[in-house]
């Protein structure tokens, strides 16, 4: 299960993440501030988002209802020491899926989580996605411009499959190496970039143009 923990509190954050990591081998990321939170929420993918009330640069509630808003569907738990029954029901007005009381027992939280999941908030992935002239299946791990066949190592394929997911969305390098290496990996920074060449070298070849944009200091985007 993939989780986004918004969280300012570092002790509670560390305790979380180690505890979901150890306990339920889930794939945490963790950020401290709701602009950061919705950043995260909107360009990837995650199960259910953990969001904490009270942070710095949106509350977990004004993050909640932006996502709201713009139509987001996923599974959103927020976690809060307010505990009256006016402050759950503003928590689940706000487009709160559920809420938990601070403090509170990791394996509560744990089944909170495994609930939330088997509602299954998350929108189906197309077995196949087509763009113009671009075909690219998941099932077949096919990628074809026109009639001729592109062949990517599995890491490219991954990488151009969360960019396509998130078509002119742009995903940060930070994401991107969770996404397709894993949080806990050594791998820098420069490979992303190194495995975004290879697969716009690749593309290049059939199609001119770059289909990949690369957005300084950020990340990368599919066009």
């Amino acid at each position: 299960m993939n989780i986004l923990l918004a969280e300012d509190d570092i002790s509670l954050g560390e305790l979380i993440v180690f505890m979901l990591k150890k306990k339920a081998s889930y794939n945490v990321e963790w950020v401290m501030e709701g602009e950061d939170a919705y950043y995260y929420a909107n360009n990837a993918h995650y199960d259910v988002l953990i969001l904490d009330w009270m942070m710095p640069n949106g509350t977990g509630i004004e993050v909640c209802q932006r996502l709201r808003k713009q139509g987001y569907a996923g599974a959103i738990l927020m976690l809060t020491a307010k505990d009256s029954v006016q402050d759950r029901i503003e928590g689940l007005d706000a487009g709160a899926d559920d809420y938990l009381v601070k403090p509170f027992e990791i394996d509560e939280l744990l089944a909170r989580l495994r609930a939330l999941s088997r509602r299954n908030y998350a929108p189906i992935v197309e077995e196949e996605i087509k763009i113009k002239d671009l075909v690219f299946n998941r099932a077949s791990h096919l990628v074809r411009f026109g009639n001729e066949d592109i062949q990517l190592s599995p890491r490219e394929f991954q990488l151009l499959d969360l960019l396509l997911q998130n078509k002119g969305q742009v995903i940060s390098r930070e994401v991107i190496l969770d996404r397709i290496w894993g949080i806990d990996s050594d791998v820098a920074p420069k490979t992303v970039d190194a495995t975004v060449k290879l697969i716009c070298k690749k593309l290049k070849k059939i199609k001119k143009e770059d289909l990949i944009q690369s957005i300084r200091g950020v990340g990368y985007k599919f066009e």
